[in-house]
Parts: C-alpha cells; sequence; structure tokens
C-alpha cells in the first residue's frame, strides 16, 4: 500500500515538473512573436472586406496586444514629456495611443491580394533586444522590408518599434506628438490622435 501511494506521489511529482518544462518550453521567442503577428495580420487581410473595419479592429486588438508593447512606446513617442504629464494624462495617452495603432493596422491591412510574409533573419542588439529582419512580398509590386525591434517584457518579447523600407515608426510619431505637446498641450494631442482614428474609420 505504502508503495502504490510512493508511485502515485513520484507520478504526480514528475507531471508538475514535466508541465513545468513545457510551459517553459512555450514562451514564444522574438522570431515566433512577429511571425504569429504577420500570419494574423495576413487572416484579416483574407477575410477583410466581409469583415469591415469593426470587425478588422476586433480581430486584430488582441494580436496587436499581445505582439506590442503598447504602455513603453506611447512612453517612448513622447520623449520626455511623459514626465510632465499626470498619472492620469498618461493612462489617457496609453489608451488612445493603443486604440491608434490597432486602428491604423485595422485600415491599412483591409484586403488580401495574394500578399505573404517573410523572415529573413534576425539579430540581436546591445541593449539586449532583437531585431526581426522581414519583407513583405506584394504581387506585381516591389517588396514591403520590415524590421521589427523587440525587447523582453516579463517572460515574453514585445515588439517596441518597427522600420518600413529604412524608415523608423517610432521616429515619425515622436517627432510628430512632442511638436504638438509642447506647442498646443496634451489635450490637442489627444484631439489629434483621436482624429486619426476616426479617419482609419471612416476611410
Amino acid at each position: 500500500m505504502q508503495f502504490k501511494k510512493l508511485a502515485i506521489v513520484t507520478f504526480l511529482l514528475s507531471s508538475l515538473f514535466t508541465s513545468s518544462v513545457f510551459a517553459q518550453e512555450e514562451v514564444a521567442t522574438a522570431r515566433q512573436i512577429v511571425d504569429n503577428f504577420q500570419t494574423e495580420l495576413v487572416q484579416v487581410m483574407k477575410e477583410g472586406k466581409k469583415l469591415g473595419y469593426n470587425g478588422r479592429y476586433d480581430k486584430l486588438e488582441p494580436a496587436v496586444s499581445n505582439s506590442h508593447d503598447l504602455p513603453k512606446i506611447a512612453r517612448i513617442v513622447v520623449g520626455k514629456e511623459w514626465e510632465k504629464l499626470s498619472e492620469e494624462q498618461q493612462k489617457k495617452l496609453t489608451d488612445v495611443f493603443s486604440k491608434l495603432s490597432i486602428a491604423s493596422y485595422a485600415h491599412n491591412f483591409k484586403e488580401f491580394g495574394g500578399e505573404s510574409f517573410e523572415i529573413d533573419s534576425e539579430e540581436e542588439t546591445k541593449m539586449g533586444g532583437v531585431v526581426i529582419h522581414s519583407h513583405l512580398t506584394i504581387p506585381d509590386d516591389k517588396p514591403v522590408k520590415f524590421d521589427y525591434m523587440l525587447k523582453e517584457k516579463g517572460a515574453s518579447w514585445r515588439i517596441i518599434n518597427i522600420i518600413a523600407n529604412g524608415v523608423s515608426d517610432l521616429a515619425l510619431k515622436r517627432s510628430e506628438y512632442t511638436a504638438i505637446l509642447q506647442r498646443d498641450g496634451f489635450d490637442s494631442l489627444i484631439t489629434k490622435i483621436n482624429e486619426k482614428i476616426d479617419n482609419y474609420a471612416k476611410q
């Protein structure tokens, strides 16, 4: 009887250990984060017309949130101005910026014409990040090069910047957002971002 109990306990401990190891192995790499996100984009493009803007937005919301570090990107795009914002303003900016990011994907990836993503290579940065080099093949057109910059967040990786054909999305937004904040103030920046979201929804 004692032997039987011992065997059961040993089995349970072994199962727990195996599950723990398996869970660790299941943590997505930077490459997998990008690959999964691109797969979601293509799938949404294939259903784009049927889904409509709102449907694409709803489909992409978890995909973007699970692959991008949106709070960190929001902080980066306003630079030193972030520290001048109240906690309530920081939260509001993060929320509206997250909506803008999802809206831009829902607008820009709205139909499918045979496009496909391919990951070319990856490299580690001196600051402990990873860059995934990829490209989007477009039939009868030049491919678009995408460089995804990722940093670790907890036990996973998250995209913090995307460079498309050599143009940094983060740099563009930072230049625009800091200028608006310094010139017109916080409320004006929120209004501008909401206007962009509305325009994406209408087009």
